[in-house]
């Protein structure tokens, strides 16, 4: 007879990982270890450039800098965990710690959608009512905003964290993946889960379909707009803001689709795996590159830095 054991009885788990290919974790680790340097990095570069230089107090660049602070925050949750199981033998986490990244994890996913979301409204109140811009994003307004984003990640994930603890396990330790994820976490129940996975399922749902649609529906109306334009130095200035969002947009919102809104029997566990580094490691490491490659605001604010300090 299978013994159940409640979730706070557990010492510790074992991170899984990638120990089915014990001969790429090696390669895993310098790739990952570089990938997560070009996060910090990049991230940290994009939120010192726009608070040191006041042509970049926008609301653009504000929405930038706080998806940049959550992009650090978020890799940072999972990422050295990961390093430290690829480079040893031991791939232990506590419960407690589980506990915390499970919750940090999810808060900082759910909280970056809003962000994304927000900076396609700044798109099109820049692109379609320009008159109106400084009314339609007051400060006060994009400081709620924010306050609204990083609020709803970490409500929602006190939901999920709390409901996925409850959840009584059995003996079995071995979490199959490399961080604390609630559909790996209820794989180790005894009971049935099929109420926890559809709640995360309909969470999942609201916070990547609905975004989703308000970004799209955004760009539908900046499309529509810029059809209309007859200047072709006013195009390429649309295009080449809105296409580095749309590329952000895509590399963030199709990985998640595919991991979580998908039932739970369908694909391989093993793809979930990689298609999770690649939005935890990659995607964020990617943002700052795609926004400031070619990007005139940023590449000014750089020279004028350097400037200031040949001058000091």
């Amino acid at each position: 007879m299978m013994k159940e054991k409640n979730a706070s009885s557990q010492d510790y788990f074992v991170l899984l990982g990638f120990s089915n290919w014990p001969h790429l974790e090696l390669v895993l680790f310098v790739v990952i270890l570089m990938f997560y340097l070009m996060t910090l990095i990049g991230n940290l570069f994009i939120i010192i450039l726009s608070y040191l230089d006041s042509h970049l107090h926008t609301p653009m660049y504000f929405f930038l800098s706080n998806l940049s602070f959550l992009d650090l925050c978020y890799t940072t949750s999972s990422i050295p965990q990961l390093l430290v199981n690829l480079w040893g033998p031991e791939k232990n986490i506590s419960y407690v710690g589980c506990m915390i990244q499970l919750y940090f994890v999810l808060a900082l996913g759910t909280a970056e959608c809003m962000p994304l979301v927000v900076m396609s409204y700044d798109r099109y109140a820049a692109v379609c009512r320009p008159l109106h811009y400084t009314v339609l994003m007051h400060p006060r307004f994009c400081y709620l905003l924010a306050v609204a984003s990083w609020a709803s990640g970490f409500t929602t994930s006190a939901l999920h964290s709390s409901f996925t603890s409850w959840v009584p396990l059995c003996g079995h330790r071995q979490v199959d993946h490399f961080f604390c994820e609630v559909a790996a976490l209820l794989r180790l129940s005894c009971v049935d889960t099929r109420a926890n996975e559809l709640t995360l399922m309909v969470m999942s749902s609201i916070f990547v379909i609905i975004p989703l649609i308000l970004i799209l529906s955004s760009y539908g109306v900046i499309a529509h707009a810029v059809l209309r334009m007859q200047s072709t130095a006013g195009l390429q200035k649309v295009f080449g803001s809105c296409g580095a969002h749309l590329l952000v947009v895509s590399l963030f919102f199709i990985p998640v689709m595919c991991i979580y809104l998908q039932p739970p029997t369908r694909g391989s566990q093993d793809q979930g795996k990689f298609i999770a580094l690649f939005y935890t490691v990659v995607t964020p490491s990617l943002n700052p590159l795609i926004y400031t490659l070619r990007n005139k605001d940023v590449k000014g604010a750089v020279k004028r830095l350097m400037r200031w300090e040949r001058e000091m």
